[in-house]
């Protein structure tokens, strides 16, 4: 067969071209959905960058894929995290399956108002199906609307066709167990795996199925997890096509996953009948019996009474929902949970799904069919976004939903009828639901969806309940009144438990109980060793809240005030005037009496701002973050001195820059400082001091030490810069670990250096806030403990505990270790051997 003549793709916006290198997301940046190009748009009109057919559109408007007759598959994305604007500034010109002509309008945008609201306008053109393409003018700057852009060479037809269909060899069926489901960064590894085989290749779900080399099409089948898939290949290398993709899909494409239930039958033994794991949401353990919970169906009618009726009832639906919320705030047990509820709130407000509703019941629809289809359209879209935060924002969508729904449907939230010692089991527990649970009878919670940083997650926390999740579905065929083990902490649920087991973790629950009772009560002691050496134990926060909340659980100061929780989740940066506000309310609650650490602005790697351009990095950790990027805009460092310099003399002011690894980037941060404070006209200047988490800062804590007052170690990247391991990384998390000996060498030299100078020292990481690092930290001789508000009373009880002796010699006898399981089975072993939890002695 003839090969199919080049496609020659106009350009859908008038801007500046830019490489996707200079793209500002690593998802484009990589290339992982596809390469192409990026425009910086001068024009407001997205138009058909060929004749085709709209094979995707998403319903916020943002982003639409356009496919011609010889397959070629094009995307186009409209900005940088639009997704999150739900639709706002865009209007859709086209529909799913319509055909188009070159340069016809698909999508207009406010680009005010969406530069306003989302990180960039930036705009992708992307060839997701992977056809080779060239620019026609590569030495181009600009582009107008319309112009050839570059020339794509669809592949030859004879090749991408294979066998007939009707020859096609089947998998086996599987289970889906990625979280959010092949949303784009799983498609892609899906789709690039796929291209690699000269088969024609489908993944089929239920009667639907998609090309499994495009990206667009896969995304398009919008899965589920749970959802049962099979692959289909046909070709010459069809067997092995569906070997390598069925491994691919079990293994989650990329993403770490709980083991699927043919996965876990045919790789585990007979234990894996007595055993499920899941992933920690809630520590502790409890032993009780199932409990299966599930909503049940609503039914709704589509067709409403008549549009001023069905409009009354959603309102006054809805007025109701924000009332049951609002209790729901009052009565919360921290900010945390209070936040989530207010969360809640305000999607009863958003804009788009009330004008989606008000749509629905203008065309007669029922009020509950109208709400129904604004919420579960809006949260399956957040779902398919692969975004951990979006897929938060759809659960709480759902339970919002729900509650409304009720409302409308006049159907009364019945109380579950509990057994004593129940073990709540379920798919999927919303926040309304674990926030009302009656914790006399239910123990702990089992659930197959949610994550560990959930809002059903923080809310287990506050309430004290173990739990897991991401269990396999397994659990949801277990018969209610079966007695199980839940070991949260180890992630397992133990379904055959042995008595020996049961007496040993219910005798571990109550004295952990009966500890945390007791350290309560002593939270307001000062946390000295049993032979007189005092440590300061105060609080990290990003909150006046949390400062308040320090305080009265025994905090003797702030060892890290994160300011970036200032300027995270904004669109614009604080005033000057909201900056010094906030950090003079914390110094006058903390008082002239207590230190008050304030770091400066920490953003880039994790943590950009959306109003800071920052260019792409191919590794931001290594990049521009901390004082390297506050020393590259020096307004912005200059500006928040001045807003800190304002508390001065409200509290015993400390100052700490993050990220620090060169001398010269600590003097020129002090010259800024010292003329900020002449000119405000103090005569004094707070302390000022570096946080030691760069290995060349630790190794060259003699040459910082002079020029310091004070050190402050992040054991969180201090540890994955020494040992190279991302702390996030789904495989190397684990590994990288703050106990490993080459750690606990830097922490120790650190010390030494600074004690030789007459400067102190405190950890702020997370190494901190372990009860089994207390010891050691003691014994390495560091001064201050900054710790997670709430372990502040455990942690000063574990001071109390100990001798600074004992510290001291385990402290060196671990330094000489080869790994950091060595060093916790050592400090597992002197703990046992030398914990003293008789009564504290009044000092």
């Amino acid at each position: 067969m003839t090969p199919s003549k080049p496609v020659e793709l106009l350009a859908p916006l008038s801007g500046v071209l830019l490489a996707l290198d200079q793209v500002p997301d690593p998802v484009f940046s990589s290339r992982m959905i596809g390469d192409g190009l990026c425009i910086d748009p001068t024009s407001q009109t997205l138009c058909a960058p060929f004749a085709g057919v709209i094979s995707n559109i998403q319903d916020t408007g943002h982003a639409v894929s356009v496919t011609d007759a010889n397959g070629v598959q094009v995307l186009m994305h409209i900005g940088l995290d639009t997704v999150h604007l739900a639709g706002k500034g865009f209007t859709r010109l086209v529909v799913e399956g319509q055909q188009v002509e070159a340069g016809q309008a698909l999508i207009e945008f406010d680009a005010d108002d969406v530069a306003l609201n989302a990180r960039s306008l930036l705009t992708l053109v992307l060839v997701a199906s992977g056809e080779p393409f060239v620019l026609l003018a590569p030495d181009a700057d600009t582009v107008v609307v319309g112009q050839p852009l570059m020339q794509i060479s669809p592949a030859d037809a004879t090749e991408a066709t294979g066998r007939d269909e009707g020859d096609a060899v089947f998998s086996e069926p599987l289970t889906l167990p990625n979280a959010n489901g092949l949303h784009a960064r799983p498609a892609a590894v899906l789709s690039q795996t796929a291209k690699g085989f000269k088969a024609t290749v489908r993944l089929h779900k239920q009667t639907q199925s998609a090309n499994a080399k495009s990206l667009v099409a896969i995304m398009a089948l919008q899965t589920v997890q749970g959802d049962t898939l099979q692959i289909s290949a046909a070709g010459e290398d069809a067997d092995a096509a569906i070997k390598a993709l069925v491994t691919l899909l079990a293994q989650g494409c990329g993403e770490t996953v709980a083991a699927a239930p043919q996965a876990a039958q045919a790789a585990t033994s007979e234990a894996s009948v007595t055993l499920l794991r899941g992933v920690c949401a809630s520590p502790g353990s409890a032993f009780g019996q199932v409990f299966q919970v599930a909503e049940p169906a609503l039914h709704i009618t589509e067709k409403g009474a008549g549009t001023s009726v069905e409009h009354a009832t959603l309102t006054r639906a809805l007025l109701a929902a924000a009332e049951a919320l609002q209790a729901l705030q009052d009565k919360a047990a921290g900010s945390a949970q209070a936040e989530i509820f207010r969360a809640h709130q305000e999607l009863l407000d958003d804009p788009t799904l009330l004008e989606q509703a008000h749509g629905l019941l203008s065309k007669g629809k029922s009020a509950a069919y109208a709400w129904n289809s604004a919420t579960t359209s809006t949260a399956k879209l957040f779902l398919g976004m692969g975004n951990a935060l979006l897929a938060e924002r759809a659960a709480d969508l759902a339970d919002v939903g729900r509650r409304v729904l009720k409302l409308i449907l006049g159907i009364q939230d019945s109380a579950w009828e509990l057994p004593e010692r129940a073990i709540l089991v379920a798919e999927l527990l919303t926040p309304s639901q674990t926030a009302s649970l009656d914790t006399g009878k239910v123990l702990g919670f089992v659930t197959v969806g949610g994550g560990a940083t959930s809002h059903v997650a923080i809310l287990a926390r506050a309430l004290g309940l173990p739990s897991l999740c991401g269990v396999s579905r397994e659990v949801l065929a277990l018969a209610n009144g079966k007695q199980v083990l839940l070991d949260a902490d180890k992630g397992e649920l133990h379904l055959a438990p042995d008595l020996a087991e049961i007496e040993a973790l219910q005798v571990e629950r109550e004295q952990q109980l009966q500890r945390r009772e007791r350290d309560m009560a002593q939270a307001s002691a000062p946390a000295i060793t049993r032979d007189g050496h005092r440590i300061d134990i105060t609080a990290n926060v990003a909150s006046l809240q949390e400062v308040q909340q320090s305080l009265t659980l025994g905090a003797e100061g702030v060892g890290l005030l994160r300011s970036e929780f200032l300027y995270l989740d904004r669109n614009r940066a604080p005033s000057p005037e909201e900056q010094a506000g906030t950090y003079s309310a914390i110094a006058r609650a903390l008082g002239t009496e207590r230190s008050l650490v304030v770091r400066t602005l920490d953003v880039g790697g994790d943590k950009p701002l959306a109003y800071v351009p920052m260019d792409a990095e191919a590794n931001p950790f290594l990049g521009l973050r901390g004082i390297r990027l506050c020393l590259e805009r020096p307004e912005l460092l200059r500006e928040q001195f001045r807003a800190i310099l304002a508390s001065a003399g409200l509290a015993r002011l400390h100052i700490m820059l993050p990220m620090v690894s060169l001398l010269s980037e600590l003097h020129q941060a002090r010259r800024m400082l010292e003329e900020e404070a002449q000119a405000l006209g103090l005569s004094e200047l707070p302390k000022l001091g570096i946080m030691i988490e760069v290995p060349s800062a630790a190794l060259m804590a003699d040459v910082f030490a002079p020029h310091v007052d004070f050190f402050s170690i992040g054991t969180n990247d201090l540890t994955q810069y020494t040992l190279a391991m991302d702390r996030d990384h789904p495989r190397l998390a684990s590994q990288a670990d703050s106990f490993h000996p080459a750690v606990l060498r830097l922490i120790a030299s650190t010390v030494k250096a600074a004690h030789a100078h007459g400067k102190w020292v405190g950890v702020c990481g997370a190494l901190a806030s372990e009860v089994l690092a207390v010891p050691l930290l003691i014994g390495l001789g560091v001064d201050e403990l900054s710790v997670s508000v709430p372990l502040i009373p455990t942690i000063k009880a574990t001071v109390r505990e100990r001798a600074l002796t004992d510290c001291q010699l385990i402290a060196r006898q671990v330094l000489g270790l080869e790994e950091a399981a060595h060093v916790r089975e050592a400090l597992r072993q002197f703990h046992a051997a030398t914990v003293d939890t008789s009564p504290v002695r009044e000092n």
